[in-house]
């Protein structure tokens, strides 16, 4: 099959186990097929691949099927959608493995293995002793007579099935679309067992069936499992069925350059859903760790990955996991937002979710102003409880910074500039306590005290938030509300000097 298979004909699959969370490699494995099957008009298959009897639980399928629709990865085929292709769970594709194995006997392509586990061990045990190059499965049972292989399963002996590689099949050699060629020495692989002596198909062999009877033409996945693609070449063969095109893409990294793990941080993607990010920024993200489309952009929406995705830009280095940039390109994803968005999807979700404020205590207008004001200071959706946090504090319960107030407050001058503050605010009304009025009333006042602005206007923002740092003095205290700012500003003037 050829690489360059594009348009509707290029079907890609991504199959997790549900033996835990989606994890940042996975997920990103998952955006890669995604995007190669949108970028080329084609079909993304999503597949459960459930064989695990001890680890795959029904919880943890529903937990990969919510952190796929939270990244926004919608698949054309698989479970809640269905599709020509189905069973889309492997345990729902038994008996298809069991027949294809049973074809694959019958036609010589494979046989019973009756070997027990001693069997086994003691083979090895001598060929290592004899320094056999070759250490694998001694291919005891290949030469049973058919039929005596068959009388010995009908009276019940227990057995594995071991696909044929052929004695004379030379390299497997690997066409990766990311590698390159990779050259396997076929002398090296013995007759791999494809079903267990449980009934149960091996991961090589039931993947295998899967693909092919799926038409998956490109198979994008972790080159953890570069080592497990010549065993699966030799199985498309015994099938008969084209081999599609493979494309390993590299691991993902800490910093410190080892497999990322819980010390690194978080490393599942509802961690990330649950730590405010954004899902078209932590799509970006991961889309660029490993790919980029001109070396040069940062900022990606996910439609330009979408139609610009190619495995061509795939590099074959290890990603760094850089907790800076995401929180860098997250932060830009939420500045980029229209307030009105800003209000209904971050700042009322997170009020609501502290419990401080359902959407009912103020009217639309101080909510968009809320979001002009805090948007620009927010990295996280959850910085906005932060950002908002002085006016949902009562007055008298205001918590002031040390550092603030002996930098601000305990400066002479201070009393001076709260007073004088004060007396400026009190001449605004409530209709006239906008933004623009209240820079008005306060920019005369460094000129008339002789001060500079900031031995100004700090010890008015210390009073009012409780530090030294909020947006521009005018939303600040628009926000706050004529009555808090006065109240606030008059206890403060007991602090200061």
């Amino acid at each position: 099959m050829s690489d360059t298979i594009t348009g509707s004909s290029v079907r890609v699959r991504f199959a997790p186990s549900p033996t835990g969370k989606l994890h940042v490699g996975g997920a990103r494995t998952a955006i890669y097929n995604w995007a190669f099957a949108r970028a080329n008009g084609g079909t993304f298959v999503l597949r459960i691949d459930d064989t695990d009897p001890t680890r795959s639980t029904e919880e943890n399928t529903q937990v990969i099927l919510r952190a796929m629709r939270w990244l926004g990865l919608d698949w054309d085929e698989g479970p809640d959608v269905g599709g020509d292709h189905g069973p889309y769970f492997q345990t729902e594709c038994l008996q298809l493995y069991r027949e294809a194995a049973t074809r694959l006997v019958a036609e010589g392509k494979a046989y019973y293995c009756f070997c027990t586990p001693e069997k086994l061990a003691a083979d090895r045990k001598a060929a290592q002793a004899r320094k056999d190059p070759f250490q694998g499965y001694q291919r005891t049972c290949r030469h049973i007579d058919p039929a005596e292989a068959q009388a010995r399963v009908d009276a019940g002996e227990p057995y594995t099935i071991r696909v044929k590689v052929p004695l004379d099949r030379g390299d497997v050699i690997v066409h990766d679309a990311v590698h390159g060629d990779v050259t396997f020495n076929a002398r090296d692989l013995d007759d791999f067992i494809i079903f267990r002596s449980d009934g149960t198909p091996t991961y090589n062999f039931a993947t295998v069936v899967d693909d092919a009877r799926m038409g998956i033409t490109h198979i994008i996945r972790g080159d953890d499992h570069l080592s497990n693609t010549p065993r699966q070449v030799i199985v498309y063969d015994a099938l008969g069925a084209p081999t599609p095109v493979f494309a390993h893409i590299s691991m993902i990294l800490g910093s410190d350059g080892k497999k990322l793990s819980k010390r690194h941080g978080a490393t599942s993607v509802e961690e990330y859903r649950d730590a405010g990010y954004l899902s078209d920024a932590f799509v970006n993200y991961l889309a660029l760790l490993g790919w980029a489309p001109d070396g040069e952009s940062t900022v990606i929406p996910r439609e330009r990955i979408s139609s610009e995705f190619s495995l061509d830009h795939v590099s074959r280095n290890p990603a760094i996991m850089d907790p800076k940039k995401l929180d860098f390109i997250n932060g830009e994803y939420l500045h980029a937002m229209d307030d009105t968005t800003f209000v209904h999807d971050i700042l009322l979700p997170q009020l609501a979710a502290a419990g401080i404020d359902d959407g009912t205590s103020h009217d639309e207008a101080w909510y968009l102003l809320a979001a002009q004001a805090f948007k620009p200071r927010c990295t996280l959706s959850a910085d906005v409880l932060a950002q908002a946090a002085y006016l949902y504090t009562a007055d008298n319960e205001l918590a002031y910074d040390p550092k603030a107030v002996k930098k601000w407050l305990a400066k002479q001058g201070a009393h001076e500039a709260l007073c004088a503050a004060g007396e400026a605010l009190a001449s605004l009304d409530d209709a006239r306590w906008t933004p623009d009025a209240i820079e008005r009333a306060l920019d005369p006042l460094p000129e008339r005290l002789g001060m500079g602005k900031g031995r100004v206007f700090q010890p008015v923002r210390v009073a009012c938030v409780g530090g030294a740092a909020s947006p521009g003095i005018g939303e600040t205290l628009a926000l706050l509300g004529r009555t808090g700012t006065l109240a606030r500003i008059e206890y403060a003037t007991s602090l200061a000097l």
